[in-house]
């Protein structure tokens, strides 16, 4: 099971995905969001100078609690733009 994650902010977003690709696919959409609008707009004061980092964390939810298997940094978003990372960005072909 993969959640995605804004590590900066220890903020799990919502959903639960079967595979990384459906997460990834969430967060092609979200990187089309302006920075300033929700999701992206960051919850703390200084929004405006910090950035969302978002993560896909993979786990396996057979038992509880979860047990974590790997964690990915895919994507920051912030004011300066958004950058993959390019890694991810060239194996799933992400202009």
């Amino acid at each position: 099971m993969f959640k995605i994650e804004d590590e900066i902010h220890a903020e799990p977003q919502d959903g639960k995905f079967e595979t990384f690709e459906q997460a990834l696919e969430i967060l092609k959409e979200r990187a089309k969001i302006p920075y300033a609008e929700k999701p992206n707009k960051c919850p703390c004061t200084n929004w405006k100078n910090c950035e969302r980092q978002y993560q896909i964390i993979e786990y396996d939810d057979r038992n509880i609690p979860w047990k974590e298997i790997s964690r990915k940094e895919v994507l920051a978003i912030s004011a300066k733009g958004i950058k993959w990372n390019e890694k991810i960005k060239t194996r799933y072909n992400i202009v």
